[in-house]
């Protein structure tokens, strides 16, 4: 009662005050531009947005009282511009996008492709094998880790796909949902941001104009410091049988109460009623994921002219990749309920049946996702990449040696606040190539780096991040509960980064700069290990 009372009394206190401002700055006559276009005011709807879920524990009413504030703070009083804005230009346009609708397909094929693989009895047979194979949380915790990154190809498809195969082997070790969470969304942008071919890879090179993009990629690897520390973090904890902050909890739930999900949110529904059909077997989960891999690669590759001679990294870095991983997740599913009907697994008819009721399945998180798109929108009609990019322009001058740290942080506030890494490497890269191509190449270097790991740090952190949700869908876990249990982790991984960043702005050299911080993060780690206290650890 004390949640709901709070919930609408900073809604109303919220809405109020953003007519109040808008009123204030209210403007007359000429092209229609926002007062407050590219101010701080454009990233306060979804800084507002993500406190509240945070606050609350309820992200849809969260994110649409974000989209109404971007609302008003772009129309003002005119209430009928407002809703033109908030429901055509916002939820329409978001739905409407051809990249958009792509991956909520994708989205939607995968969750059938779960259900599949559900009902033929292959995730239970693999649950057992596993279980068998096995035997320890520490075991089981690195298999995923280790199977999350070697799907390096997408983080949509890497979320989806490891939560699909190793859900059942976590659940049967005790493992929390938000654990699952983590380390899925750990090992999904982070290895996508510094695997060359990827469709990261692709993006950041997409956006380098003047130079070799895919070569300054490659260079940025060992520089990267948030997304390498980040895998030594999720090493280091599982090895070091540790948890602290909010996961603590949930482990400790899980470990000694059986449960996995801490809160009575289900929002992606209840396992337990799973079905185990007798003919189902090991490779009835294996080949579909393999061939779902394989179709994927392919889905890719032909988006970027491979099949019309194209090289296969060209093709890679040309590559539609939303639209690769739907044409593969598509054949994908037509594979494997042809191979399940050759096994005599499961007939046709009863295959068919798994489309709705997988598909069904999907709509939280893609509830989630145009929510998120929309609030996105809001935030780029009040100018918030302009704001941002001007504060960049102006921490130049005299900072120089701290710049890759100062980028770094604003990577993460900006994509954090809007919940895209790649919207956020569009807008800070050109700003760093133009700052330092043919001048400093260590420099330009280091910078593309710092914003490449801050992109990454901020869409981990954030809420409304397309990565986040699709963690929590994989793993089925309630999505604030991954928000809130990951947040502490990110920030830890975070606050290293960023001083190695200072010191590499001075050192300037890889080689040294790297295991400095390697050693930093596992010290960090030790020192809260320390703090805490073995009673904070979860037996193995």
């Amino acid at each position: 009662m004390k949640r709901k009372k709070l919930f609408f009394g900073t809604l109303a206190a919220l809405i109020i005050l953003a007519c109040t401002v808008v009123t204030a700055f209210a403007s007359d006559g000429g092209d229609y531009t926002p007062t407050m276009y590219a101010t701080f005011w454009a990233l306060v709807p979804p800084i507002v947005a993500i406190v509240l879920a945070l606050i609350t524990k309820e992200v849809y009413s969260s994110l649409f009282i974000g989209i109404v504030i971007g609302g008003i703070f772009y129309a003002g009083p005119h209430f009928s511009t407002i809703i033109q804005h908030i429901f055509r230009t916002g939820l329409v346009g978001a739905v409407a996008d051809a990249d958009n609708v792509e991956i909520l397909l994708f989205v939607e094929l995968l969750g059938i492709m779960v259900c599949l693989m559900t009902k033929a009895g292959g995730s239970v047979a693999f649950g057992k094998w596993a279980g068998e194979h096995i035997k320890s949380r520490v075991g089981a915790q690195l298999v995923t880790i280790l199977l999350g990154l070697l799907i390096f190809v997408d983080d949509g498809f890497n979320c989806l796909t490891v939560g699909t195969v190793m859900r059942p082997v976590t659940d049967e070790h005790k493992i929390s949902r938000a654990k699952l969470a983590y380390i899925i969304d750990s090992t999904a942008a982070p290895i996508c941001i510094i695997a060359p071919i990827s469709s990261w890879a692709a993006a950041v090179t997409g956006f380098v104009e003047g130079e070799n993009g895919f070569a300054l990629f490659i260079k940025a690897i060992p520089y990267n410091y948030y997304a390498l520390f980040t895998i030594v973090m999720l090493f280091a904890l599982t090895l070091f049988k540790m948890d602290f902050g909010p996961m603590r909890t949930h482990e400790r739930n899980a470990f000694e109460k059986g449960d996995l999900f801490t809160t009575p949110d289900r929002p992606y529904g209840d396992d337990s009623d799973e079905e185990d059909h007798a003919n189902g077997g090991v490779i009835d989960l294996v080949f579909p994921v393999i061939a779902l891999i394989a179709c994927c690669i392919i889905g890719i590759i032909y988006t970027g002219g491979f099949f019309s001679g194209v090289g296969f990294i060209t093709a890679f870095s040309e590559s539609e990749a939303a639209l690769g991983l739907m044409i593969g997740s598509f054949f994908g599913m037509l594979i494997t309920i042809i191979f399940y009907a050759v096994r005599k697994t499961m007939k046709i008819g009863d295959s068919i049946k798994c489309i709705p009721e997988g598909a069904k399945t999907m709509i939280p998180p893609m509830i989630i996702l145009i929510l998120a798109w929309t609030l996105k929108a809001m935030t780029v009609s009040l100018g918030a990449s302009e704001y941002v990019a001007g504060v960049v322009d102006a921490a130049k001058g005299g900072l120089f040696y701290f710049l890759p740290a100062i980028i770094f942080v604003v990577a993460v506030f900006l994509s954090f606040s809007t919940g895209t890494s790649w919207g956020t490497f569009g807008i800070l890269i050109p700003i760093v190539v133009a700052v330092f191509a043919g001048k400093d190449e260590t420099m330009l270097v280091l910078s593309i780096s710092a914003c490449m790991a801050g992109a990454v740090c901020g869409d981990h952190c954030s809420p409304i991040s397309d990565t986040t949700i699709m963690s929590s869908a994989g793993a089925r876990c309630s999505h604030v509960n991954h928000v809130s249990t990951q947040l502490p982790y990110a920030i830890t991984v975070a606050c290293v980064s960023f001083v190695t960043y200072i010191l590499a702005g001075f050192i300037r050299r890889a080689v040294i700069c790297l295991p400095i911080g390697v050693v930093l993060m596992v010290a960090v780690l030790f020192v809260i290990k320390k703090i805490t206290g073995r009673k904070q650890a979860v037996a193995g």
